[in-house]
């Protein structure tokens, strides 16, 4: 193999490489942004559960007033 031809596959080698590089590069800030998104999900489960007992306790506060005033359904 001459001088040339092997200067090519190497370069050619090298772009490949490079391109892989991205990709993994890629992959891993995907990996990332989806742990951030799966951590703000879980945040938004921790709100959604707080807010779930404020509702409950609420509900059972009105329907105690109700009762008092016998205005119960």
């Amino acid at each position: 193999m001459n001088d040339s031809v092997a200067n090519l596959i190497l370069e050619r080698l090298r772009r490949i490489e490079e391109k892989l590089d991205r990709e993994v590069d890629r992959g891993r800030e995907t990996r990332e942004r989806l742990g951030h998104l799966e951590a703000g999900v879980a945040s938004l489960k921790v709100s959604v559960a707080a807010l779930s007992q404020r509702v409950d306790r609420i509900d059972d506060r009105l329907d105690r007033i109700e009762h008092r005033l016998e205005i119960a359904s």
